[in-house]
């Protein structure tokens, strides 16, 4: 795989009900893959976190012992308190695409970015910008300081022998 390129993994919520099962899969994943854990990213949605956060917490920190990365997906649009921003061991947050869509033409949602990219920097977490679908887009995210990117942008969903033709070294 390419230096610095992440696969990114939604688990169900079945696969979060059972850590246990989830936490095997991840690490029969790796090992049958041959992959640095750090390649692989798992995004869980913040209304997911919200349920059960002390077994979530005991969950991602099990997880990030393998070494993989964690998101949080959608992030902004669910019903949390934001405190568990420093007690949960994630690596990044994904701005809903919902914030990117207008960034360009509605203000509030480029104060609702700023006020993203200010918070979750300042507690060192990346953040990856959501449904960049243009280069008015992309160059307003990229001047506010935004991490990373992903979209219709960069590139659409491509099938798997694609996928690897353009990015495989």
């Amino acid at each position: 795989m390419q230096p610095g390129l992440r696969v990114s993994v939604n688990p169900s919520v079945g696969q979060l009900v059972d850590g246990e099962r989830l936490v095997h899969a991840v690490e029969e994943a790796i090992r049958r893959s041959g992959i640095e854990p750090a390649t692989l990213e798992l995004e869980l949605t913040e209304s997911h976190l919200m349920q059960n956060i002390s077994e979530k917490a005991v969950l991602l920190n099990r997880l990030g012992e393998l070494g993989v990365g964690l998101a949080i997906d959608d992030f902004g649009t669910g019903y949390s308190s934001l405190s568990y921003l420093k007690t949960l061991p994630v690596d990044s947050i994904k701005i809903d695409s919902s914030f990117v869509r207008d960034i360009h033409t509605d203000a509030n949602d480029e104060a609702i970015i700023k006020a993203i990219l200010a918070m979750a920097h300042s507690l060192h977490l990346s953040v990856v910008a959501e449904g960049v679908e243009n280069a008015e887009q992309y160059r307003a995210l990229k001047e506010l300081g935004c991490n990373e990117y992903q979209g219709f942008f960069e590139s659409p969903a491509l099938p798997p022998a694609e996928f690897e033709k353009r990015y495989r070294k």
